[in-house]
């Protein structure tokens, strides 16, 4: 995957329905998929096809971390969360 890329790559894994957000600044997660029952099955390969046609994106994390905060779609963990 290339930087310029990441704004459709998240538009396609959010328009299959699957949650996407950024967990503080430095990770991203997909989240678990709300769909009827009968439809998980398609969303779970339409991601995966997804994923496989934008490829390697190790090395963009924190863009695509960054690119998901600027659109509000970030969770940010509470401070002292390691005790």
């Amino acid at each position: 995957m290339r930087k310029d890329e990441i704004p459709e790559f998240v538009e396609a894994i959010l328009a299959t329905g699957c949650p996407m957000c950024a967990v503080g600044h430095d990770t991203y997660v997909f989240g678990e998929i709300d769909v009827p029952e009968d439809r998980f099955d398609l969303v779970v390969k339409q991601v995966q096809d997804i994923c496989d046609l934008y490829g390697e994106r190790g090395h963009l994390l924190l863009e695509i971390t960054a690119y998901l905060r600027s659109i509000g779609r970030a969770f940010d963990l509470p401070e002292n969360t390691l005790h």
